[in-house]
């Protein structure tokens, strides 16, 4: 189960931002930016060749700004082509509510693309956006991969003018030919204005992990990853040199909520059968992209005679109410060997890689 950025909440911000001004100056601007605001998420395409190759491929090169002029590209070359449909069918409005611009709206395409990048970035799955040239993954980890706040924000500024246009008209106002401007302004900014107060809590989060008393021992690396809605309640990973410990890190209440037999994984030893399935297709995918990962033999040789190597990232052991993060952790892959070594089979979240 990949688990991109809600499709929904960039096809949303593309609309707004369409209505924060842009649908004024050329026309098609709402559509062209609305389709780019997701189309860098057909990469989900390569899900046809299996659960690995999706894995692979998620947030690639579609997600790079090598990419993104080419997207802006085909998106505004498919509306050209409907354009000039329109036109022999003699069904374009007379006369269009804004000019048609093909250079402008090829940059408000690019806008929309970015604004892709820009979402994507925000969670703790991460993107490449400097491939090939740059293969390091960013992630700015302060937003959940799906935010109801920032939902509902969208939807509220598109909803909105619709609402009040109804109002107006049931008292015969004249009805203005763009709407919407300063509800989807107002969204933006308070998005704007919840990721600088996400990121703040987000610092504070791994300030209070780093100075917990974790064992005792020397803390090398502390990440935290986000909660849905609640800003001050943070998933920590605290490395040290033997093993990782994972804590709630509470903000507002400056608390670390952490249990040594439930939260502690000590670091797995390596065998030849971890070393064999690092080197596997799906190990070096996995290790490409994980910053946490944790990779081990679990439950020793199976009545088959294979053995079993799992392939988890600590970023997403936890639960929130829209993921069972310890009970089916997301994104965990295994690799199964034979009493020779050899590869025999390979899945990602449990579907088989063909």
């Amino acid at each position: 189960m990949l688990i991109p950025m809600d499709p929904i909440t960039h096809l949303m911000t593309g609309a707004v931002l369409s209505r924060a001004g842009f649908n004024r100056k050329a026309a098609y601007a709402t559509v062209a930016m609305t389709l780019a605001a997701e189309a860098p998420d057909l990469d989900s395409l390569w899900s046809i060749g299996g659960p690995i190759a999706a894995f692979q491929h998620h947030r690639g090169w579609t997600h790079t700004f090598v990419g993104l002029p080419l997207e802006a590209g085909v998106v505004v070359g498919v509306i050209w082509l409907v354009h000039r449909w329109r036109q022999r069918r003699r069904t374009l409005p007379k006369p269009p509510a804004a000019p048609v611009r093909w250079g402008l709206l090829y940059c408000f395409t690019l806008i929309a693309l970015l604004s892709h990048l820009l979402l994507d970035w925000t969670n703790n799955y991460g993107l490449r956006p400097f491939f090939p040239f740059n293969p390091r993954w960013y992630a700015g980890s302060f937003v959940f991969i799906f935010e109801p706040v920032i939902f509902l924000l969208l939807l509220i500024a598109l909803l909105a003018p619709a609402l009040f246009g109804l109002i107006n008209s049931e008292v015969g106002a004249r009805r203005p030919p763009f709407r919407g401007r300063g509800w989807a302004i107002t969204a933006l900014i308070a998005i704007v204005a919840l990721w600088g107060f996400r990121i703040l809590q987000r610092n504070e989060a791994i300030q209070l992990a780093t100075g917990g008393d974790i064992a005792s021992s020397e803390v090398l690396r502390v990440f935290v990853s986000p909660y849905p809605i609640n800003p001050f309640k943070w998933h920590a990973i605290v490395e040290t040199p033997s093993f990782y410990q994972l804590a709630t890190v509470d903000t507002l209440s400056v608390a670390i909520d952490t249990t040594q037999a439930a939260d502690i994984f000590y670091k797995p030893p390596t065998t030849l059968a971890t070393l064999v399935a690092k080197r596997s297709w799906l190990g070096e995918v996995y290790l490409d992209w994980s910053s946490y990962p944790f990779v081990m033999e679990t439950g020793g040789t199976s009545p088959d005679g294979l053995t079993t190597v799992t392939f988890r990232d600590l970023r997403f052991l936890y639960d929130t109410p829209f993921l069972s993060g310890r009970e089916n952790p997301p994104l965990s892959g295994s690799v199964f060997l034979n009493s020779d070594r050899y590869i025999v089979r390979m899945e990602m979240d449990g579907r088989v890689q063909h």
